[in-house]
């Protein structure tokens, strides 16, 4: 019988099909990069074919490389799903989803739905994570989370992923020891009060940047902190000012101290996955409640 490759041989030639990196992708697949390189030579000498071409400036895939990553990894796909589906047959395993969420958001809204989804759902597994942008993307693409809570989606993304709605952030300023009758503020008032603000490489930084130079001149700057939490404990803390989703706020039962915003600012929220994922069963499941838990609330 002819000798096939080995299921660990073609998990790494597709962690470096999606990476195109020999040191990225033997990090994800968590062995070394000799390791890694010998399963990847090990594989071209069991098919007769080369998959990588390496040179002084890096490698990638040949052209022999490329269909049978798309094949393998769509085969893989079918594997996966297949083992899945068959350990759902006795009932006693319905899933594990791993749940990305989009830190600006806040992670103690997606919590509070994995708590309450779970009292009905038991046999659902759910682990929630938060990280920036980049990041989220990242884990997305390299199936280490199953759905990205998320605010916007790059366009070159688009067809790689489904992605659902579920809800409209309002965002809100948020000074609690600034004393206003008004209850709105303008960006030219904003502009004259200290502000708090992500680190550089979040995406609100870029966000709320681009909103103060549609009207003049930026805050001046008060911290930068890298947490939702950490924002609404130093305004209370000190007279200054933050932009917040009004949601989170709410969730968290502060009624005042907040502000509508003029010009106002609003951001979907979308649920993102891949197309292929093949847990799609339990979390379409997950994904019905937090698009039905929204509409109530909104």
């Amino acid at each position: 019988m002819e000798e096939l490759p080995s299921i660990q041989q073609l998990e790494n030639f597709i962690a470096y099909g999606k990476l195109k990196n020999f040191t990225l992708a033997a990090k994800d697949m968590n062995i070394t990069q000799s390791a890694f390189s010998l399963q990847i030579k090990k594989l071209e000498e069991l098919l007769d074919v080369k998959l990588i071409v390496r040179s002084n400036r890096g490698s990638k895939l040949t052209a022999e490389g490329e269909f049978f990553f798309e094949e393998i990894d769509q085969w893989m796909n079918g594997l996966h799903k297949t083992i899945y589906d068959v350990r759902n047959l006795n009932k006693q395993y319905a899933g594990e989803l791993h749940v990305g969420v989009l830190t600006s958001l806040g992670d103690v809204l997606m919590n509070q739905h994995v708590a309450y989804f779970k009292k009905y759902n038991k046999n659902i597994a759910i682990n929630v994570y938060d990280m920036e942008e980049e990041d989220l993307l990242q884990q997305l693409k390299n199936d280490a989370i199953d759905i990205a809570s998320t605010f916007l989606m790059h366009k070159e993304d688009e067809d790689l992923y489904e992605q659902v709605k579920f809800c409209t952030d309002k965002i809100v300023y948020y000074a609690p020891n600034i004393a206003r009758e008004q209850t709105t503020i303008s960006l030219e008032e904003m502009s004259h009060i200290p502000f708090v603000q992500y680190p550089p490489k979040y995406f609100m930084h870029t966000l709320y940047e681009d909103y103060f130079s549609a009207g003049g001149d930026f805050p001046p700057l008060a911290a930068i902190l890298s947490s939702p939490y950490a924002m609404i404990h130093y305004c209370q803390q000190n007279t200054v000012g933050a932009l917040l989703p009004e949601r989170l706020l709410q969730v968290l039962d502060i009624k005042a101290g907040y502000f509508a915003i003029d010009p106002e600012l609003k951001l979907d929220a979308y649920l993102v996955y891949k197309k292929n994922n093949p847990k799609y069963k339990v979390m379409k499941i997950f994904i019905d409640y937090v698009l039905d838990l929204n509409q109530k609330i909104e």
